[in-house]
């Protein structure tokens, strides 16, 4: 017993000699009180230092007892230096207030937010570990972005993929949206769309984020899914006191010529002797826009190419935003934090379509039964179909297609400091849902209607009724209803350690849990009237207008025509068996109902050494283990049964990684980075479903046996930054992709069960992948007011291993070649504008089966303006234009010169008051 009682008194003395240090914590904070995220803060004549996060804290662990100079730095600030005592077994807190500073005489003069928001994004930038690009909030709000995806274009590097004119799915570094990730806080945001893994960034506005971090090259301690980089959102922090801010906007969208509603609210302060923070943020977006299309098939006949189908589509479309954030946190002492935090987003998108639709032109063409009339001009026979989309009209859907798509999380963790230990935790859930309820179809359709063909200019190609008085007689073909429903949901959990080891090095450990459960359930009823007579065979027997516009934005000669009025088929009573005959097409949906539950765990350790005073290096090692379990369905249409299948998967990557910082003096910097990271195989593609559709002859099939894809990333960038605000970087990358996963659509394909000449699409694994390219990177103010911001990325990409077209030279699906950004601003104390310019160029989006059938993402360049005065230091008026080029989105099959498909949308103004009430 008594020797038991030694050894124990042995342990806890070695213990607490081993823990007899101190600690020291505090803030940085500006001028006005608020944080400074980034700001260098060492231990003068040591190696010991660190860097605020984004509250503006820091703490340094490990200090023996004993009187230190503690210097803080900050581009564009004064250099600040205290004293402190430092007190074995104790936490002493040093804060810090910078000023506005004098570099050789030269006063350096931030007149306002924008340069503010630079120097914050630029600090942190400058002093993360590893290769990122950071825009903070003061940055965003000089841009005339209304959502976050619009916010992203602008980062070195980044192109979007649009959806009705907003910027919503993120290309980075030419690696397709599922190659990259999204995260909240550090943790993954879960999906609304059905089929994939990609998250709709134009769901958030951009007035809910603070900071938005682009890593481009890993650590081991973040997750390994994010080939092309990983894009971290993270919401506002509570404030060092009373803040109230605001905006209130009206506009204008030059296509509809309705107004656009915009407001937001921040409320935030600190409380109990500043133990409690607590900031409460609002927005609300209300725009009612639309887009004009066409849309083409292509088809390789003997007479050329000439098209199989072709669409002329009108869509009317109201979205409407509603987000909220919240975030607590209370000190329960010097080193013991607990956070709350939590976001949540709704968006509502009412949408009625108008598509006149000529199909089957092939037969023609390869039946010899047309008329030629001029070189590229055509008149034959074709089924032509005009058809409306809207919803039950109850109010809230507004006889309109209504997507209601919401996402929110809930976050609760806490930061603790144990002496030599700082352990950090995080539980999240988190949801994502997308529902679509009553959406109702109703078609007319007539075959062997004469139609002219016009191909003497494959850009803007057109098929149209050669009589348009045709249009009232075509009869009624169908009228559905559908549901859908999918939702995406996560529980998060994740643990960190920092264990300094040594006066120079740092060991970080942890480990994660993220479980995933995925669901969609879709049903689809047609409807047949009892009585079509009654009920109007004809579209000239319903309500009906004509949508055609000689404005329509992609040529006056695009007549859409005559269609049934979205009210008149929201008011059908389609449940009133004596008015409707209902069947259930299972064929319609029954194959893209699925599950699927997903299981991740790892865990990571890492080294970060203090080599010298100007070289440190992270290595490190990430394991993730990812098992899979996915039900879905087959349906054979010959007997109209549905066969369930399933499937399982689980694999583990073990991913080893170094990161390399040199700085070669205070203010330029070398990295270089080798990281492996991995994307896994959407959901939907996994499940060993097969979607036939017997009208248009197209057959999908899942993939059980695609494999994650990997890749070892190289990357190398010099930074240089300048003192009065401003950043020269240049570098380049390469990647290694293994087991890529693409769409292939084949034509003429023949299935044992479902038949001959089909169009068949499927997910595959290619073999390897080469990904290369550089991006430089320059922001200074030019002259005293002028500034400039210019971003420059070339990529380039090869494969191996695509099916049935081995001998190609084929890019990677989803590379943009160039991406530039520019923007020209001027700035006085009251005044500030500015031109910005987004431009990427076009790539491969789908792959064929041959060359003639490959589909692209055309090249896109947006010009954005936005001006802001301010009234007084606290209120201030703005301006802006968004889409002043009336850039389309535009895909093109096989050549540039032949459109797959055009929709554009017109620009759109704002005008509004912005006030910042800070205490």
């Amino acid at each position: 017993m008594k020797k038991n009682v030694l050894t124990l008194l042995a342990i806890l003395a070695f213990t607490w000699a081993g823990f007899a240090q101190g600690i020291l914590k505090g803030k940085v904070v500006d001028n006005q009180n608020f944080s400074l995220p980034g700001a260098n803060v060492i231990l003068k004549g040591t190696t010991k230092g660190t860097f605020t996060n984004q509250s503006g804290e820091f703490s340094i662990l490990n200090l023996e007892a004993g009187n230190y100079e503690v210097i803080v730095t900050y581009l564009g600030y004064r250099t600040v230096e205290k004293s402190v005592q430092i007190v074995a077994h104790s936490t002493t807190t040093l804060d810090f207030q910078l000023e506005e500073g004098t570099i050789e005489g030269t006063e350096i003069v931030i007149f306002g937010d924008r340069l503010k928001g630079q120097a914050k994004a630029l600090n942190q930038q400058k002093n993360n570990a590893n290769i990122t690009n950071i825009v903070s909030s003061d940055q965003i709000g000089r841009f005339p972005d209304a959502n976050v995806g619009d916010a992203l274009k602008r980062i070195p590097g980044i192109t979007m993929q649009n959806d009705q004119g907003e910027a919503r799915n993120i290309v980075i570094r030419g690696m397709a949206p599922q190659l990259n990730s999204v995260t909240l806080n550090g943790e993954r945001i879960p999906s609304a769309e059905g089929d994939n893994r990609n998250v709709q960034m134009d769901l958030i506005p951009s007035d809910m984020i603070q900071t938005i971090e682009v890593n481009k090259a890993v650590l081991p301690s973040m997750d390994a899914d994010a080939i092309g980089g990983s894009v971290n959102l993270v919401t506002r922090q509570a404030p060092n006191g009373l803040r109230v801010s605001g905006t209130a906007a009206s506009g204008v969208n030059l296509l509809t010529d309705k107004p656009i509603w915009t407001g937001a609210l921040v409320l935030g302060n600190r409380f109990f002797d500043n133990k409690l923070g607590v900031i409460l943020s609002g927005s609300y977006n209300n725009h009612t826009f639309g887009s004009d299309n066409i849309e083409a098939v292509w088809y390789d006949s003997d007479e050329g190419a000439v098209l199989e189908e072709f669409d002329i589509r009108e869509y009317q479309v109201q979205r409407v935003r509603r987000s909220l954030t919240l975030a607590v946190d209370y000190d329960l002492n010097d080193n013991h934090k607990l956070f709350v935090s939590g976001m949540y987003n709704h968006r509502d998108d009412w949408e009625n379509r108008f598509r006149m639709r000529v199909s089957e032109l092939n037969d023609s063409f390869d039946e010899g039964d047309f008329t030629s009339t001029a070189p590229g001009v055509y008149q034959t026979k074709g089924r032509v179909e005009f058809e409306t989309k809207g919803g039950l009209d109850n109010g809230r859907i507004k006889a309109a297609r209504l997507e209601d798509q919401r996402v929110y999380n809930l976050t609760l963790g806490g930061d603790h400091l144990f002496n030599k230990l700082k352990m950090d935790w995080s539980l999240t859930y988190a949801k994502a849902s997308e529902e679509r309820p009553h959406e109702r179809y109703i078609s007319y359709r007539s075959s062997g209607q004469d139609v002219t063909v016009d191909v003497s200019n494959p850009d803007k190609p057109l098929a149209i009724l050669s009589n348009p008085a045709d249009n009232l007689a075509i009869g009624l073909n169908g009228i559905s209803e559908q549901y859908s429903y999918t939702y995406d949901e996560d529980l998060n959990g994740k643990i960190d350690f920092k264990l300094p080891y040594s006066d120079k090095g740092i060991l970080q450990f942890g480990a994660r849990y993220r479980g995933k459960n995925k669901d969609r359930a879709n049903n689809f009823y047609e409807y047949e009237p009892t009585d079509e007579d009654a009920f109007g065979a004809t579209i000239g027997d319903v309500p009906n207008h004509n949508y055609s516009d000689p404005n329509f934005l992609v040529g006056s000669q695009y007549a859409v025509g005559t269609f049934v009025e979205p009210k008149f088929l929201g008011g059908l009573d389609l449940k009133n068996s004596s008015e409707f005959e209902e069947t259930d097409l299972l064929e319609e949906y029954v194959a893209g109902n699925f599950t699927a539950k997903e299981q991740i765990t790892g865990g990571y350790v890492m080294a970060d050494h203090q080599f010298s005073q100007k070289l440190s290096v992270i290595g490190g090692l990430r394991i993730e283990n990812t098992a899979i379990d996915y039900q879905g369905n087959i349906f054979d249409i010959d007997n109209e049964t549905v066969e369930p299948t399933e499937g399982e998967q689980n694999y583990t990557n073990v991913m080893p990684g170094l990161h390399f910082k040199y700085d070669a003096n205070e203010n330029t910097i070398i990295r270089l980075a080798w990281t492996n990271t991995i994307a896994r195989p959407n959901y939907y593609d996994l499940v060993p479903y097969a979607a036939f559709s017997p009208e248009d002859e197209e057959l999908e099939r899942g993939n059980p046996n695609l494999k994650p894809a990997t890749s070892m990333n190289f990357d190398l960038m010099a930074e240089r930054y300048f003192e009065n605000v401003g950043l020269f970087s240049g570098g380049a990358f390469y990647k290694d992709i293994d087991d890529f996963v693409y769409t292939i659509t084949t034509q003429g394909y023949s299935d044992p069960q479902f038949g001959s000449d089909l169009q068949y699409s499927r997910p595959e694994n290619g073999g390897t992948a080469q990904v290369y390219g550089f991006e430089t990177s320059f922001q200074r103010q030019i002259f005293k007011n002028f500034g400039v911001y210019l971003n420059y990325t070339y990529t380039k990409s090869s494969t191996t291993g695509i099916e049935g077209r081995e001998e190609e030279d084929l890019q990677l699906p989803g590379t943009a070649g160039n991406m530039f950004n520019a923007s020209l601003s001027y700035e006085n104390k009251r005044f500030v504008a500015r031109v910005s310019l987004n431009y990427a160029s076009d790539y491969l989006d789908e792959l064929g089966g041959e060359g003639f059938e490959d589909r692209f993402y055309d090249k896109q360049t947006f010009l954005d303006v936005n001006a802001s005065y301010a009234i007084t230091p606290k209120w201030r008026v703005f301006a802006e234009g968004n889409n002043l080029t009336n850039q389309p989105l535009r895909y093109y099959q096989g050549t540039q010169a032949r459109t797959m498909q055009a929709e554009y949308y017109n620009a759109r103004f704002n005008f509004g008051l912005k006030f910042d009430l800070v205490d």
